[in-house]
């Protein structure tokens, strides 16, 4: 008797157990160490059972890691949303930047992890990056427009970004054992930014044309 067909429904809901089960060996034991055999045993299905749902084992980390900037995007437009003041939302940014991170550190390093696919090989990937992306850089352009910083946009949205991904990967790393921690630098890096390039700074200081 042939296999039943499943409904649009089942087969999503069974890509999610395999993506739920591929993210946490991902974040577990790295990318490298993890085989589609691995995670088919994981979800409790035969070895060629995930082949049928996705092509290889780059696809399904693909997919996990556009989950996980789809949820950093969504906490990040959430968490400035109805914020009008560009200082108080570069600010907050930065907070809730770093308290994504703390909550969901699985995620973040697999958002981030070194030795990936190029996100454009998924569409998927690529759109949810650049979202998380805009969030920033809307942030620092509106920032900028107000004359709290100066510079060009997309180079002192990096500098922000680094800024606070610095201080949240050695948060994650356990390396912030010197008498300060994140919550007590998250502010000062925006000071130092703010500072530096805006309206409060007291040098000629900018990041980037079009100061």
């Amino acid at each position: 008797m042939p296999r039943a067909a499943l409904s649009p429904v089942e087969i999503e809901t069974f890509r999610d157990r395999i993506r739920d089960a591929a993210a946490r060996l991902f974040a577990s034991a790295g990318y490298s160490a993890v085989t589609m055999r691995a995670i088919a045993a994981d979800v409790g299905c035969s070895a060629m059972t995930p082949y049928r749902y996705f092509a290889s084992k780059e696809e399904i980390f693909a997919v996990v890691r556009a989950e996980a900037f789809r949820r950093f995007a969504d906490a990040q437009e959430r968490g400035v949303r109805g914020i009008d003041d560009p200082e108080q939302r570069l600010r907050t940014l930065g907070r809730v930047y770093a308290d994504f991170a703390r909550r969901d550190p699985d995620s973040y390093r697999l958002m981030f992890e070194l030795g990936q696919a190029l996100a454009s090989d998924s569409p998927e990937l690529l759109r949810e990056g650049e979202r998380a992306w805009r969030v920033i850089r809307d942030a620092v352009a509106k920032a900028i427009d107000a004359g709290v910083l100066r510079g060009d946009p997309d180079t002192v949205a990096h500098v922000f970004w680094a800024g606070t991904h610095g201080l949240v990967s050695l948060e994650l790393a356990g390396k912030l054992q010197l008498g300060r921690t994140l919550d007590d630098l998250i502010d000062p890096m925006a000071d130092t930014l703010i500072n530096g390039t805006g309206k409060k700074g007291s040098g000629p200081f900018s990041l980037g044309k079009g100061a």
